[in-house]
Parts: structure tokens; C-alpha cells; sequence
């Protein structure tokens, strides 16, 4: 790929674009509205496959768990937005996080991605968008090799730069040697950091009440699942939640940066002790530095309420 091709890529895609989802969805509350906000916007994105990733937390006993529990999750947010055509083409992923940074894990979704890249180029590329663990991703570009030149990665994992252990964010560490893989292999890679950017996205109860409430099978389901989450810890309290998820997919609609700026840096390294190190010779990537609040709910909540 030439370098001017790959500056391109990094820039907002015009026109339709084929997307690949990995999501652990069952994780938080938040890959659900991202969810939803994907599979309604046909106008824009064309999905061509959802992936399982992997989590362990206080949601589920392994990583295999997090994996099943999402796919199961998927297979939910298809039914209520009325998208059963795309069963067919949800995949599980891994079971495990990578051992090193040359071991693929096997898995249907690994080889999903790694498959379906070849039908793509530089000129006309694959979209992967991630918001989970990046372990799928990695695997596949291990397996393949060319989706250096024929993908793009849209990543929510890491903190901001600036963050002491910005490597230390959930989706980055449950799998440093897949984000190295990621960051170091030079396919073309948007990174939203959270903490210090995309946490800027947050909504309270009376909010969602109010846009998403009573419009339809999904915005009732995002509604009640996001209150009974918040409810869990803060109940009678005032509370805020942050839809981080969603302002991956927001970067593939942000014609005229209208969601969010981006600037390109040289790719950090995500180091084991949960710091980045800075090679300032290294390959560009486009780091994402601000996010437009009220405009991507105004969106979020029009599209999702239709």
C-alpha cells in the first residue's frame, strides 16, 4: 500500500462501507447500543459478519464464558432489531487470550476475518470495528498477513496518551500481546482511548427515559438494561453512565468530524507493565482526541428511536 493510500484510510470512509463488528457484548451495557447503532444505519454500513470476543470480569468465570455469553447476547440484540438475516454470519470467537505475539488462537471468527479480507484491497478495504479485547483481530491478522493491506481497524482500547498506564484499560489488557500485534504490525488503525477522551460520553436515567423509552422493542431493552445496571450501585443516587462502545462505530458516520477530532500520531507500543512507549519514527495512526457529546446523542438517539 502506498503511503498516501494509507493516509486515505485513515480518514473517514465516504460512501457505503462493509463492516465487520467484534464485540464482547454481554460485558457492559454499552456494545448493546453500539449494537443497535450499527444495524441501523444501513444507509452507511453494510455489516458483513458480528464476532464473540472474549472477557473476564465480574460477568463471567473465564474468558470462554465472556465469549459464549456475548455470542448469546448478539443473537438477542438481532431479535429485537428485527435483524434475524444476519444469524448466519455470527461467529464465536476465542476461548483463551493470546500466549505471545506470534500464536493466533484458533476460532471461527478469527477465521472468518482472516477469510473474508482477501476479498478486499487497500483501495476498497474492510472495516473491523473492535470494542472489546482485541484478541480476535490479532489472531486473524496473524492467520493473514494481508489484512495489513486490505483492513481497517477502528479500536475502543487504551487510555488516552497522557494517562499514567494508559495501557492499563480493560479491552487493552486483558490481551497486551493481541493490542501489541495491532499496533506494531502497521494496518491502518483508529484508536478512541477512554479514559481522558470517550469517557466525556456519558447519559443519565432521565435522559434515556425521555429519547429511548416506548419507541420500540430495542430502546426499551436499552433503556431498562442500562437503568437495572446502574440501579445495582446506585440506586436513589445520582449516576451517569458512559456508552464508550458507541463512538467506534460513530467514527465510520463522522462526515466532517460533526462527532469527534482526530489527529494522526506515531502508534504507541502497549507495554506489559500497563505503560505506552513511543517509537517517533514508527507508522501513523489516527488517535481520536475529542468527542462532540450532545451531537453523537442527538444521532444515537434518532437513529435508535426509529
Amino acid at each position: 500500500m502506498t503511503q498516501e493510500q494509507y493516509l486515505k484510510n485513515l480518514s473517514v470512509p465516504q460512501g457505503t462501507v462493509d463492516v465487520v463488528l467484534d464485540t464482547d457484548a454481554y460485558n457492559e451495557i454499552d456494545d448493546q447500543f453500539a449494537m443497535g447503532y450499527i444495524l441501523k444505519s444501513s444507509q452507511k454500513i453494510c455489516v458483513k459478519g458480528i464476532c464473540a470476543a472474549p472477557f473476564l470480569n465480574n460477568r463471567s468465570t473465564s474468558a470462554a464464558e465472556g465469549m459464549n455469553k456475548s455470542y448469546d447476547e448478539i443473537m438477542h440484540l438481532l431479535q429485537l432489531a428485527k435483524r434475524e438475516e444476519l444469524i448466519p454470519v455470527v461467529f464465536k470467537g476465542s476461548e483463551k487470550y493470546l500466549p505471545d505475539e506470534a500464536t493466533p488462537i484458533e476460532s471461527p471468527a478469527a477465521d472468518f476475518m482472516a477469510t473474508l479480507a482477501d476479498k478486499y484491497s487497500p483501495e476498497k478495504p474492510l472495516y473491523i470495528i473492535a470494542i472489546g479485547a482485541i484478541t480476535n483481530v490479532a489472531s486473524a491478522i496473524l492467520k493473514n498477513p494481508a489484512m495489513k493491506e486490505n483492513c481497517v481497524v477502528i479500536w475502543l482500547g487504551g487510555h488516552a496518551t497522557w494517562e499514567t498506564y494508559g495501557a492499563f484499560e480493560f479491552n487493552m489488557k486483558q490481551d497486551i500481546a493481541a493490542a501489541r500485534v495491532v499496533f506494531g504490525c502497521g494496518i491502518p488503525l483508529v484508536q478512541l482511548p477512554c479514559k481522558g477522551v470517550v469517557d466525556h460520553f456519558a447519559t443519565s436515567k432521565y435522559e434515556l427515559q425521555h429519547w429511548l423509552k416506548g419507541r420500540n422493542e430495542l430502546s426499551d431493552y436499552l433503556y431498562e438494561n442500562t437503568v437495572e445496571e446502574a440501579d445495582s450501585y446506585a440506586e436513589g443516587k445520582p449516576w451517569t453512565r458512559v456508552i464508550w462502545d458507541v463512538t467506534a462505530v460513530a467514527w465510520l458516520l463522522n462526515d466532517n468530524n460533526r462527532f469527534m477530532n482526530a489527529r494522526l500520531i506515531p502508534a504507541p507500543v502497549p507495554e506489559y507493565d500497563g505503560n505506552y512507549s513511543y517509537n517517533q519514527n514508527g507508522h501513523f495512526i489516527k488517535y481520536v482526541y475529542d468527542i462532540n457529546r450532545d451531537a453523537l446523542f442527538e444521532d444515537l438517539f434518532r437513529v435508535l428511536g426509529e
